[in-house]
């Protein structure tokens, strides 16, 4: 049998698996990142966004987006990218319950990375640019 530590272990490790962190996006982008402004190379490690970034340079700072959608505007098109408080979260329960005169309690303990989605921010692009940033207060 294996220890409750262990399985704690494996779930943080399995719900982190597929998480990048923007180092490794820069590597993988290399070529492009060196191209970029100093300034913007800055913003980007810091995983910052501003006003004017092309999509690769938001892609790079803050990754793949959780989700995307469209806005129709006056202006025309624009495409979203939201993101979610990302990182695994633990909730702890505990249950009492009683039937024919017995008492049972029990309780749990979870780790995941889908607990709960939180939108965190919304990145507007027009026309291929960075126009808006929305961020939850």
């Amino acid at each position: 049998m294996k220890s409750p530590l262990f399985a704690l272990v494996l779930g943080a490790l399995l719900a982190c698996a597929g998480c990048s962190s923007v180092d490794s996006r820069v590597k993988d982008n290399d070529s492009a990142f060196r191209a970029w402004p100093a300034s913007i190379q800055e913003k980007v490690r810091a995983g910052e966004v501003e006003m004017g970034f092309t999509r690769e340079m938001v892609e790079v700072a803050l990754g793949k987006a959780d989700r995307r959608a469209s806005r129709t505007t006056d202006r025309g098109e624009a495409e979203v990218w939201v993101y979610n408080k990302s990182g695994p979260r633990f909730s702890v329960g505990l249950g009492l319950g009683s039937s024919r005169g017995s008492t049972g309690i029990g309780g749990g303990v979870t780790l995941g990375d889908d607990f709960r989605d939180e939108e965190n921010m919304r990145v507007i692009f027009e026309g291929g640019i960075v126009t808006a940033i929305e961020r939850r207060k």
